[in-house]
């Protein structure tokens, strides 16, 4: 078993597909939650149980890595609160009002929103390729946004799911941006802190549901659920996808995000029933086709 492990952490493409999978399975598992527990103790609780397993494995890291750390805690804990709380707090959310497909299908304009960031922030170049993949993937956002009647957009009542899921995207992509200023620590250090800083302030919105009176508290279904998403897409996928990008860089890596909305619609058709659209297809074809050719010139410069 542990030849195996071995061999398996060392193949970074499968460590990728991997997080992606998992990944995909979350909008599914938060899905599942609606009903039996509410989105921001959701959250919470995700973190608890993964602080409980990642931080006594993490300890001897932190340790060596603190004097790095602590000057760096304030730009953690913002990365934490961005990346890991906010988007799942407002994906959770989300998910009580629109499908996992859509949300899966929205998640994948986050490597869009990565670009306009650094183009915004960075003044990074763009060409027109990346354009051309630019507006695909906006195109496809929308489609999927108003139910294959993107001429209506104006004209019609968007569903307001799919518009919060869209500011989770934002969240995250920011979070992805910043990351690229992270201190040179080691990665179980790096998912720890951000961990901690996540739990820390899910507690304010899981307050602020108790103070409006909308806290649901957790069925035994619902603790399953909390547990599978404390240990897989919390932690086995961070895990996965960090050490991916470490062996394989960050930008050929980045692609396998594009399986996210592959995983979640198939995950979402055989576990939760739901239906699978035409304009379903044709979102998925040009934000993941889109993605994909922003992302051309990249990876094969010449």
């Amino acid at each position: 078993m542990k030849k195996l492990v071995f061999w398996f952490v060392r193949q970074p493409y499968l460590l990728l597909t991997l997080a992606a999978m998992i990944w995909g399975s979350n909008a599914i598992a938060g899905k599942l939650a609606v009903g039996h527990i509410s989105p921001a103790l959701l959250v919470s609780m995700r973190w608890i149980f993964a602080a409980m397993v990642v931080l006594p494995l993490a300890w001897p890291h932190l340790k060596r890595d603190w004097p790095t750390i602590k000057p760096r805690l304030p730009f953690l804990f913002v990365l934490g609160t961005m990346g890991f709380t906010l988007f799942n707090n407002i994906m959770y959310l989300a998910l009580y009002y629109t499908s996992a497909i859509n949300v899966g299908i929205e998640q994948a304009s986050m490597p869009l929103m990565i670009f306009l960031l650094n183009f915004i922030l960075f003044r990074i170049k763009t060409n027109y390729l990346q354009i051309t993949g630019f507006t695909l993937t906006l195109v496809g956002v929308v489609i999927a946004v108003t139910n294959g009647d993107p001429l209506g957009i104006f004209s019609q009542s968007t569903n307001f799911g799919d518009l919060i899921m869209l500011v989770a995207v934002a969240c995250y992509a920011g979070y992805s941006v910043a990351l690229k200023n992270k201190p040179d620590i080691h990665w179980l250090s790096l998912v720890s802190v951000l961990g901690v800083s996540a739990l820390i302030t899910s507690f304010l919105f899981t307050g602020l549901e108790f103070y409006r009176d909308e806290l649901v508290l957790p069925n035994w279904y619902a603790a399953g659920i909390v547990i599978y998403i404390a240990i897989f897409p919390s932690l086995i996928a961070q895990i996965s996808w960090i050490r991916g990008l470490e062996m394989v860089g960050s930008n050929r890596g980045s692609l396998f995000i594009n399986f996210v909305p592959v995983f979640s619609s198939a995950f979402a058709i055989i576990l939760l029933g739901e239906q699978f659209h035409l304009y379903h297809a044709l979102a998925l074809c040009l934000v993941v086709g889109g993605v994909a050719l922003a992302e051309y010139k990249i990876i094969n410069p010449h």
